[in-house]
């Protein structure tokens, strides 16, 4: 077993603030501190090939000056550094101002005060990392022993944030997460090889969730046992299918399809949503929201308090009841809507402006069971893990499937191979008539919008009406 130490990660404090007698005059003025961590580690079969650690640092300001924005950052976190940065934002806002077309009128004031979460942020040794990942390839070496190949990941990272702003909530906040990654390769008599991965892990550093491997290794295990039938698996037959979706796979195509086209910059920017706002998008069971911090009376997988413009951070309702009812705001876009910001404006470096992100995004649970939604299909398939997937602002959407199942008279079959499902999201959304009881969260992927982005998803097993891609 490996001796490693624990750090306190945290490398930013409340020094800035003081600088907030530093703000220009006449302009709205954000100021932000930020520290991304990254860790990582990765055996491909038993041999280290990647052992990672990154930390970027520094300042950013933001200057709203007669509707035009400056912004300004550099990579370093000094006394110096915060005021240059507010001038040279300051510099750019008044620049734009004499070039482009200045928005009229000012922001609607937030509620304003002071939020401290900052007492998760332990750092441990890049050892433990690696004692940790070997321990658990040395489980899966002895006990799946037709596999061609393995790899396992640990990863981790921690975004700390002091933020200071002329209007709104001061913030010092540390998010961690971390995860173990699974993957396995086995051999199919036909199609060479295929392969699945699960992940394990969520909110918190590395070493409170896995002092004890014991669901990595559990999960190792049934991972196995799915490759093995995969193994044996056929093709699916193409077209358009009666199929109940996961809750990680429906969650994943509503974040996707769905939540992008209702972010309110995209919406403006002639999303298919810019149209639909209280018309029906879904079938009247289906309920998408986007949450803050707490959902179905627990914390979320990756809470939210408030953002990077000093919004406190409330839960957004995106469709209720099959109906569009809202829009994602930062205080610029909901300025326009004349609506209230809930908090949904986020950058993910230091050297990021905030742009409109989701955070919790979910399909809310219904009332039939899993059981009966899988009886109630003649010939269909179960849908359960992607590996990957695309959609536009016009939410058409293709998805690859890695693991999923033929449903034959109400019963699971035999597995199916790598395909696709594919569609146009709020016209399968009308076609859901089943929701599970239960809902399924996944928070290890980030989001792509011009800049990553940690979010999670999720929502019950859902059934539905989509096109499926196989051979004839």
């Amino acid at each position: 077993m490996w001796s490693y130490k624990k750090e306190n990660q945290l490398v930013l404090n409340e020094s800035l603030f003081s600088f907030r007698t530093h703000f220009p005059d006449g302009g709205a003025c954000e100021l932000r501190a930020q520290h991304n961590a990254s860790r990582q580690v990765v055996l491909l079969s038993g041999q280290l090939v990647s052992n990672q650690r990154s930390d970027r640092k520094g300042i950013s300001a933001r200057v709203r000056k007669n509707g035009v924005y400056g912004f300004s950052s550099m990579g370093t976190y000094s006394e110096d550094a915060v005021k240059r940065t507010l001038k040279e934002a300051e510099a750019n806002a008044s620049f734009l101002e004499k070039h482009v077309q200045p928005t009229k009128g000012s922001l609607a004031p937030i509620p304003t005060g002071q939020l401290l979460r900052n007492n998760d942020a332990i750092d441990v040794e890049q050892a433990f990392y690696i004692e940790r990942c070997r321990e658990l390839d040395d489980f899966v070496e002895q006990n799946c022993p037709e596999l061609i190949s393995r790899v396992i990941v640990a990863m981790s990272d921690t975004v700390e944030k002091v933020i200071v702003v002329s209007d709104g909530l001061d913030a010092h906040v540390v998010t961690p997460r971390s995860y173990l990654y699974i993957k396995m390769v086995a051999m199919h008599p036909e199609s060479g090889p295929v392969e699945l991965y699960d992940i394990v892990g969520g909110y918190g550093t590395f070493d409170q969730n896995f002092s004890d491997l014991s669901e990595a290794k559990a999960k190792a295990l049934e991972l196995y046992e799915e490759l093995m039938k995969k193994r044996e698996g056929v093709h699916p037959k193409p077209g358009k299918k009666t199929c109940v979706l996961s809750g990680a796979l429906a969650g994943m195509l509503a974040h996707e399809a769905v939540g992008h086209t209702v972010e309110a910059d995209l919406v403006l920017s002639g999303s298919v949503s810019a149209h639909l706002l209280n018309q029906p998008v879904a079938s009247e069971i289906t309920s998408l929201v986007d949450y803050a911090h707490t959902a179905f009376g627990k914390p979320v997988p990756l809470p939210v308090y408030s953002d990077d413009e000093g919004v406190t951070a409330k839960d957004t309702v995106l469709i209720e009841n099959g109906i569009l009812k809202g829009y994602m705001n930062n205080r610029e876009s909901a300025r326009h809507f004349g609506v209230e910001p809930t908090g949904h404006a986020r950058a993910w470096l230091f050297s990021d402006e905030p742009l409109i992100r989701m955070r919790n995004t979910v399909i809310l649970p219904g009332k039939n069971t899993l059981e009966e939604m899988l009886a109630s299909i003649d010939d269909g398939y179960w849908l359960i893990s992607s590996n990957n997937g695309q959609a536009d602002t016009t939410g058409e959407f293709m998805f690859g499937v890695t693991r999923g199942y033929e449903i034959k008279n109400g019963k699971i079959g035999r597995a199916i191979l790598d395909t696709t499902i594919s569609g146009v999201a709020f016209e399968m959304m009308k076609t859901i008539d089943m929701l599970s009881d239960t809902v399924e969260w996944i928070s290890a992927g980030f989001c792509g919008k011009k800049q990553p982005m940690a979010v999670s998803l999720g929502g019950p097993a859902v059934r539905c009406e989509i096109t499926v891609g196989g051979r004839v």
